[in-house]
């Protein structure tokens, strides 16, 4: 194969560096400080308190119907994949309690008990709530291979998982804000939602 010229490569390599990359999207992000990629085993349960999902009664919605619900960032991410950029979602290092939703379902899929401050500009979870609830799905897109998470209700496309989190899961659940609405804990009973609250109940020693 003919190599290509000088100004035909830089051309390519200024496009590819173009790319946005996404919650430290290649293995660089599975990497210890030794250089040597994390391994972990992955675990059945979100959380320590079984908290059963309940049906959902949500409807899929049509593609107008979405972009009246959504704002554009939000329609984009969760209906075309998109990323928001790091560090512009408030609550990507937020402590507050409460729980997580699917910005387009309204269906619980993380809680602030399994979040952590990951450093990557984007909210970061160790587990779902419900881990039936998060599909994963192979991204081969920008060069590399990744695991997209996506709503199994609503479809919506969250982020992706990388084996590079805390314990004990080793998972960092890497999501953009754009995707998800934060339910505060003093709003849960007024949302519905009051069998989360049990999520924060301190067990007595």
């Amino acid at each position: 194969m003919k190599p290509l010229s000088k100004p035909l490569l830089l051309v390519s390599l200024t496009a590819m560096a173009a790319l946005p990359i996404a919650c430290a999207d290649d293995e660089a992000a599975a990497m210890k400080s030794s250089g040597k990629a994390t391994t972990s085993k992955r675990m059945d349960s979100a959380t320590p308190l079984k908290i059963k999902q309940k049906d959902s009664d949500f409807k899929p919605l049509s593609d107008k119907e979405l972009k009246e619900k959504l704002d554009p960032l939000q329609y984009k991410v969760t209906q075309h994949e998109g990323t928001e950029r790091a560090f512009t979602d408030l609550r990507h290092n937020s402590k507050e309690e409460g729980i997580y939703v699917d910005i387009v379902s309204n269906e619980p899929l993380f809680s602030s008990t399994e979040k952590f401050d990951s450093g990557s500009g984007w909210p970061s979870f160790w587990a779902p709530i419900h881990k039936e609830e998060v599909v994963e799905k192979v991204d081969r897109s920008l060069f590399s291979t990744r695991t997209e998470v996506r709503s199994k209700t609503a479809d919506s496309h969250l982020g992706h998982v990388f084996p590079d989190g805390p314990k004990p899961t080793g998972l960092r659940y890497c999501i953009n804000g754009a995707s998800l609405r934060f339910v505060p804990k003093k709003d849960l009973e007024k949302e519905g939602l009051t069998e989360y609250l049990k999520l924060f109940t301190k067990k007595s020693e």
